[in-house]
């Protein structure tokens, strides 16, 4: 790549990435600050448009309030088309370019969006590494390209972190609503916070999507995950039967399904190719499969999947049935809050056939047990959803049982055994 050019992107680019206004502190900020001065590469992942680069801006703004300048900073948007030319035996041209620009003292940052991009780059950040001089922060929208990658070069060397859409308590900072709730709870702030619940359910959380209320974008992210991230990489042939089966995912959020009928539903010749799919719609953080937990992992492989989606918003703008399937959207806001809280989750079924939505492993032990029920009203759903605890209690041992709603609180008492009822606004915005 000409040296001109690249010293023109790099710092059109530096100046972008410098500019920090209207930007609101991110959740996984905070565990990553006791990296920031740790030798390990800091490697973000995430879903295309999430907020990673953004992310990366608030850690720098954090670094150069702690005293570092910015002709110490350095950052490359590689997803940029310009870098299109850009072959790994430019970056210590790149690097050449920086010193000579910059001439930084010290300790050097540097912010990579995108690297897995360039083939090659894993070499060259482990490189920096062993320079011990210089601080890498990456990201990348693809799981297993970078996980590969990293695995093979990076071994030890780095900590890794998912970066979602906005939680719902982000989705309320952003829009400077307080999620400090009273206790008890005013009638005033109960209704506000299931408003908010209700659009942020709506609309998801993409910050850009949030940002300026426009369900299109996360239209146009879906195209762009399915045509760039997908169908484009893996030069899939067959394009048709793969976006049925995204449809399909978006369609049935929550649904239990096994690999051989997705293969039928979307008239694919074998359930590899299901499976293929599915493991690339999980790379990208679009789709994500929840196993049936089970003492045998051999079963536990081989039950059919539960799958949900990376956005409530996504999965409503791009699916159908959305009027009948409201439990189940908001039963994927919790599945991604789990996810977001780093907990181990499955569904189970009891013997007898009865369902819970998620259980929670830690080690050997299964911690928590929820069922996510919008309205427990009626004594038919209560029943439902209380069996299938008492089962998941009987059977794993489980102590702490959970019914998250759309209204209620209360504790259900329920043959010695506890159940917390909980409305979904307080469970969400309550701490990991």
């Amino acid at each position: 790549m000409e040296t001109v050019k690249l010293k023109e992107l790099v710092q059109s680019h530096r100046e972008r990435f410098l500019a920090r206004g209207g930007l609101i502190k991110r959740e996984l900020q905070s565990g990553l600050e006791k990296f920031y001065d740790t030798g390990e590469i800091v490697l973000i992942t995430g879903v295309r448009r999430s907020g990673k680069s953004s992310l990366m801006r608030l850690i720098c703004g954090d670094i150069m309030k702690a005293g570092v300048r910015k002709e110490n900073i350095l950052y490359v948007n590689f997803d940029d088309e310009r870098f299109i030319d850009f072959t790994s035996a430019d970056f210590e041209v790149l690097y050449e370019t920086y010193l000579e620009a910059e001439n930084p003292r010290g300790k050097k940052y540097f912010f990579f969006d995108e690297i897995q991009n360039i083939s090659g780059w894993q070499r060259w950040a482990n490189r920096l590494y062993e320079r011990g001089d210089t601080k890498v922060f990456i990201t990348g929208s693809n799981a297993s390209m970078l996980s590969s990658e990293i695995s093979t070069h990076l071994t030890g060397r780095n900590r890794q972190a998912v970066n979602w859409p906005f939680s719902f308590g982000e989705y309320l900072k952003f829009h400077e609503v307080s999620a400090a709730v009273s206790k008890p709870p005013s009638a005033e702030k109960k209704a506000a916070l299931k408003s908010r619940l209700s659009l942020y359910i709506a609309g998801g959380g993409f910050p850009e999507a949030v940002k300026n209320n426009d369900v299109t974008l996360v239209e146009q992210y879906y195209k762009d995950i399915i045509y760039r991230d997908i169908i484009s990489r893996y030069a899939l042939r067959n394009s048709r039967e793969f976006k049925e089966l995204c449809v399909y995912l978006s369609s049935n959020i929550g649904t239990i399904c096994s690999y051989e009928n997705l293969a039928k539903m979307i008239h694919a010749k074998n359930i590899t190719t299901v499976k293929n799919y599915l493991e690339y719609l999980e790379s990208a953080y679009m789709f994500f499969r929840l196993p049936m937990f089970d003492f045998s992992v051999r079963r536990q492989i081989y039950n059919p999947g539960k799958f949900y989606c990376v956005d409530t918003g996504m999965a409503k703008v791009t699916g159908f049935k959305f009027s009948e399937n409201a439990g189940h959207i908001y039963e994927n806001a919790v599945f991604l809050e789990l996810k977001r809280r780093n907990r181990e989750i499955y569904y189970w079924k009891s013997k007898d056939g009865h369902e819970v939505d998620f259980v929670c492993r830690e080690g050997m032990k299964i911690t928590e047990a929820i069922q996510v029920c919008l309205d427990i009203s009626a004594e038919k759903a209560k029943d439902r959803e209380i069996r299938g605890l008492v089962e998941a209690a009987a059977e794993l041992k489980v102590k702490k049982l959970t019914i998250i709603t759309k209204d209620e609180e209360k504790i259900i008492n329920h043959g010695g055994l506890s159940v917390a009822v909980v409305p979904m606004w307080k469970w969400l915005l309550k701490p990991a």
